[in-house]
């Protein structure tokens, strides 16, 4: 019999001062059981941080090839936000830039590592692209304090982000990176 996904719910206070927006979500996540806690915490976050009308993530969840982990669509069903996790292929990110308006990746890796894998390769609009990352080891702080049912504030100002996750305090700078 094979493993299902893990559902864990988040109640999540969400204050990004930078973008406007103030908003209480609550979200179910279910965690694929090749997923990482690292990705799901980054997953989560990427939702908070693009967080607007019509944010959702991916049907099939992180085994969805066809979608993103984290989109958005207008009301007639068109997708306006490709936001991917971790590490995607060229391929895949050149797919979701030209399907979207904007396209954007969140990742828990160190960026350096990543951007070799990008360079030289198609991607449309890759100066256009953001590769948001946070201080080393802010995800991992974040993963032993994971649980089924959760507790957030995210609190984003001046490209700093706070975040409170079941009474522990946390914080790290947001670091956008560019494809080359």
């Amino acid at each position: 019999m094979a493993i299902g996904a893990t559902i864990h719910n988040f109640d999540i206070q969400l204050a990004d001062v930078d973008r406007g927006v103030y908003e209480d979500l609550q979200l179910r996540a279910a965690r694929h059981p090749s997923e990482t806690a690292a990705y799901l915490a980054t997953r989560v976050l990427a939702y908070c941080l693009e967080y607007e009308e019509g944010i959702t993530f991916a049907a099939g969840g992180v085994s969805d090839t066809d979608e993103p982990a984290v989109l958005v669509r207008d009301l007639t069903g068109q997708i306006t936000a490709w936001i991917e996790i971790g590490a995607p292929d060229a391929q895949r990110l050149h797919h979701g830039s030209k399907l979207a308006d904007r396209a954007a990746v969140y990742t828990h890796r160190h960026p350096a590592r990543l951007m070799p894998n990008w360079q030289g390769k198609t991607i449309h609009a890759a100066a256009e692209i953001p590769i948001r990352s946070f201080d080393p080891g802010f995800i991992d702080s974040i993963v032993p304090l994971l649980e089924r049912r959760n507790t957030m504030t995210v609190s984003v100002t001046e490209g700093q982000l706070y975040l409170e996750v079941n009474g522990s305090a946390l914080s790290s700078e947001i670091h956008e990176h560019r494809i080359a």
